[in-house]
């Protein structure tokens, strides 16, 4: 099977580009003002994750831009180094040391996240964005719509937001837009509408937006009562043109470059932006339907690159972000010119539309995030990760009741810490064994696993398999395992799914099979 040309796909790309931009605006406004930076900045970062980083990595699905889990570190960062023209050089560091971890093969770590830990992260986002959004669905949140922390800036958590919001905060015209929008969304996602060759090239997060500021421009003439307060619309920066943009721009204060707080906060960045670029790409790697895998040290190199531009032109810093790489995928994008096409909205939106995109009411974004995280978290993912066992199971549930109570990182470490109980407690590294031939210019390779193959031979066999020969006989022999982890037969199915793009010809040999977790 040739691969598909690059524009091949573009209609689809371009429907999911203009959803991830809807959703990404505001998390990109949202994710500024709660670090403590420039509105502005986060813009900045949206556009280069959309425009740059887009085509540095390899991945075809993830979409990069600021992110909620660096927050902390963003506005600690500021206020640590007194402003925010130094912070940026801390950004612009924090790409180099990406760049350089690239270099080093450090993305390797990236294959070493069990796959029930991933699902779990998924499912927990999932169950987050549900949970975050019913305050902005009915017009009572203050907090920023990408707000992912259990604990908010406004004292409440996750679950008390929402009593609050039911008890002292609804918005009748709020939650009459988000009803409508969650309806067109639902609708536009049955069978009648997706047989139609017209109606299925509109995204239904465009015509919920649509309609969504319609409704509140109608509440405004004949019903002032209801009008959506202007903290629940979206609010852009006053930008006039392109002379007005360039006016906005910040650059590093080169003339801290000696300050050690500088490089300890740029080294802290890179870290956090990395494990966090790495978990996404992972992620949605288990989320594409093509089973496409990112090379995991080419996306450090443009996850640095990306944070070098982004810092030398007054943006924070970025990573890759699950929650828009998610929509994406949600959204029917096919390559990375879906994530581009986001990038370039964006950049169109700050130049000409602000006075358009003003009117946007949250609570239709907040529809649009519900349905993104309603797929993330399916009663069907929780009933597969049971029937696995135990050893899939708790690690799974751990991982999100952790990110659910604390925050992303924390709740995956938490979930690793488990998924290593399992995985050592059932068994020790093993080898397997490797045989090439070559009959009459046929390249023949045969894998014959051996007796216990654990979730620690995961990367390898990844490796291996990534790394086939084109137009070759490969052998993978399971006749002598007794215990074959889960991670393992996934990367084998997920190989066998694609191996006749390469026109490889497969023979499983005593290999389970394993049903795919479809999400999206």
């Amino acid at each position: 099977m040739k691969e598909r040309g690059l524009f091949s796909t573009v209609g689809k790309d371009l429907s999911a580009g203009l959803v991830v931009f809807l959703v990404a605006l505001p998390l990109c406004l949202g994710i500024s003002l709660a670090s403590g930076a420039p509105l502005f900045a986060g813009l900045i970062a949206g556009v280069i994750g959309g425009l740059v980083v887009s085509w540095a990595s390899g991945s075809q699905l993830s979409v990069s831009g600021p992110a909620a889990g660096l927050t902390v570190i963003v506005i600690n960062g500021i206020q640590t180094l007194g402003s925010f023209e130094v912070f940026l050089l801390a950004v612009v560091l924090c790409g180099v040391f990406q760049i350089i971890l690239g270099f080093l093969k450090a993305g390797i770590i990236g294959l070493y996240f069990p796959s029930s830990v991933i699902k779990g992260m998924l499912a927990a986002i999932g169950l987050i964005l549900i949970l975050k959004q019913i305050p902005h669905f009915l017009g009572a949140d203050e907090d920023f719509l990408g707000d992912l922390n259990f604990l908010q800036s406004d004292g409440r958590n996750t679950f008390t937001e929402i009593g609050y919001a039911f008890s002292n905060k609804l918005q009748v015209g709020s939650l009459i837009v988000g009803v409508v929008s969650l309806a067109i969304l639902i609708l536009w996602e049955r069978s009648f509408i997706q047989r139609n060759s017209i109606l299925k090239l509109v995204p239904g997060a465009l015509i919920a937006v649509i309609v969504a500021i319609g409704l509140n421009l109608l509440f405004q003439s004949s019903s002032p009562a209801l009008a959506i307060a202007d903290s629940h619309l979206v609010n852009l920066p006053e930008i006039s043109g392109p002379a007005s943009l360039l006016n906005e721009l910040r650059f590093p204060d080169w003339a801290a470059i000696t300050n050690s707080q500088v490089w300890v906060i740029g080294i802290t960045l890179a870290i956090v932006a990395s494990l966090e670029s790495l978990l996404s790409v992972e992620a949605v790697d288990k989320l594409d339907p093509h089973k496409r895998r990112t090379p995991t040290n080419r996306e450090l190199k443009a996850q640095g690159i990306g944070n070098v531009m982004s810092g030398l032109i007054g943006g924070i810093p970025l990573t890759a972000v699950i929650v828009r790489s998610s929509a994406n995928v949600n959204a029917g994008g096919e390559s990375k010119l879906s994530s581009f096409f986001h990038g370039v909205f964006l950049l169109l939106s700050i130049l000409f539309l602000t006075n358009v995109l003003g009117l946007v009411p949250l609570a239709a974004l907040a529809a649009v995030l519900l349905m993104v995280g309603f797929k993330l978290t399916k009663p069907v993912l929780y009933k597969t990760q049971w029937r696995l066992g135990m050893d899939q199971f708790l690690p799974f549930i751990i991982t999100i009741v952790a990110i659910l109570f604390t925050d992303l990182l924390k709740g995956i470490s938490i979930g690793l810490v488990v998924g290593v109980f399992y995985i050592l407690k059932a068994n020790y590294k093993s080898p397997y064994f490797f045989k090439r031939e070559n009959h009459e210019g046929q390249e023949k390779i045969h894998i014959k696993l051996s007796e216990n193959v654990s979730f620690l031979n995961k990367a390898s066999v990844a490796l291996t398999l990534d790394h086939l020969p084109e137009n070759s006989e490969v052998i993978i022999d399971g006749s002598q395992s007794t215990y074959i982890d889960y991670d393992v037969l996934e990367a084998i199915q997920n190989f066998r799914t694609v191996a006749h793009e390469k026109d490889i010809r497969l023979t499983l040999r005593d290999i389970p099979s394993v049903k795919t977790i479809g999400m999206h």
